[in-house]
């Protein structure tokens, strides 16, 4: 057996070694990127919040919202914050983990006790997977809700027009025999996916109403909406009103899903919603192609970027194992802004190209994951190398 050979298998077996039973090593290296990783994650989050802050206490002192209100505006808007830092956390606390295992010779200890490169920093990389996944499943369950939360607050609470804003909305569907149906309503409460102070009004082919339904609350009883206490006025081919009628629970097919509804109560922003908000969005067919392209790429890229986590873990791994001039937190943050600027200007202009591309989600597939594979391959290429000094 060749000498490449033998020290691939030596690695492979450490791999292994590592999930079946984590040694003193591992724990030991885990710990060391926790402590900056939490730091990093910290630190950037309050950056990033920092206009959010700056925006609420405006809201306070000029507006006069409630407090509590603003407050719990700001909280409610944190998880979106932590999953768009959280990255950037994990490339911060890897850097400064390994530059100070580095100058104290710690690296060279273990190198010279028989301790690869590689070995010494799989147990990290594991970590980064693991928050990959942590961040995904944040982004996918925690962060649509407490962005409707957030949304409810601010536009009902905080500046007092209710859900949705103060405009109204209006929701067009077409009838089997014809006809149209228009749904107007003046809110919508995500947490009970309820549509407040509704009018629908009926008409038939002949462009004349036929009924018009007035309720205060709309429920979703799939698969149609249950109208509480509506008051229907039925209209003859003239015009005439012909009926009226009280009905405790009529249940009427608006048109749309409370998923359907969600690009409104996320002020229209795909980033906000989870991946499944998304699917249900295209499945609509509401879209035009330009916009389906859109929310194909989206939908891609919400599965890859949180594994950039583990991106960004791999690729400052030789980075940080590199004699810092000027050293210290000041390098790693610079460091940090730096690898992570380039990272996000290749994801955008890698959305911006292949969202433009026909070919459904196996271009936006590409576009999505490319700046991962990219990062992932320079990560390796440069450990690689790192391991055979």
């Amino acid at each position: 057996m060749t000498g490449g050979a033998t020290s691939g298998l030596t690695r492979a077996r450490g791999l292994v070694d590592l999930f079946a039973q984590p040694r003193i090593l591992d724990r030991y290296m885990i710990l060391e990127l926790v402590g900056p990783a939490t730091f990093g994650l910290s630190a950037f989050t309050l950056i990033y919040a920092a206009t959010d802050l700056l925006a609420i206490g405006r809201l306070v002192s000029e507006e006069h919202a409630p407090l509590f209100a603003a407050i719990g505006y700001f909280l409610w808007q944190l998880p979106m914050i932590v999953v768009t830092v959280a990255p950037i956390a994990m490339l911060f606390g890897m850097l400064l983990a390994l530059q100070r295992l580095s100058s104290e010779s710690e690296i060279t200890a273990l190198k010279a006790g028989g301790v690869g490169l590689v070995r010494t920093v799989a147990p990290l990389l594991v970590l980064g997977f693991f928050v990959s996944v942590v961040v995904y499943v944040l982004q996918e369950g925690l962060v649509p809700f407490a962005n409707d939360q957030a949304v409810a607050l601010r536009e009902g609470a905080i500046k007092q027009v209710g859900a949705f804003g103060g405009g109204s909305h209006t929701v067009v569907s077409q009838l089997p025999a014809g006809g149209e149906q228009i749904t107007y309503f003046r809110g919508y409460d995500p947490a009970e996916q309820a549509l407040l102070y509704v009018t629908i009004v009926t008409y038939g082919a002949d462009k004349r109403p036929q009924a018009i339904l007035f309720s205060e609350r709309g429920r979703y009883d799939a698969p149609s909406w249950s109208f509480e206490n509506a008051s229907i006025y039925r209209f003859n081919p003239e015009g005439a009103l012909v009926a009226t009628s009280q009905d405790p629970s009529a249940h009427i097919d608006i048109g749309e899903k409370p998923s359907e509804l969600q690009e409104r109560t996320a002020d229209n922003n795909r980033e906000t919603m989870s991946r499944s908000q998304i699917r249900d969005i295209i499945a609509s067919k509401q879209l035009s192609p330009q916009e389906t392209r859109s929310y194909q790429t989206t939908y891609e890229e919400k599965l890859a970027r949180p594994f950039a986590c583990f991106v960004f873990t791999l690729i400052a791994a030789p980075f940080g194992l590199r004699p810092a001039r000027g050293g210290g937190t000041g390098f790693g943050f610079a460091l940090s802004l730096g690898i992570a600027f380039l990272y996000f200007v290749l994801a955008s202009i890698s959305s911006a190209v292949f969202s433009g591309l026909p070919g459904g989600y196996a271009t936006s597939t590409v576009g999505a994951w490319l700046p991962n594979v990219a990062f992932t391959f320079i990560g390796a290429a440069f450990l690689r190398r790192a391991a055979a000094n």
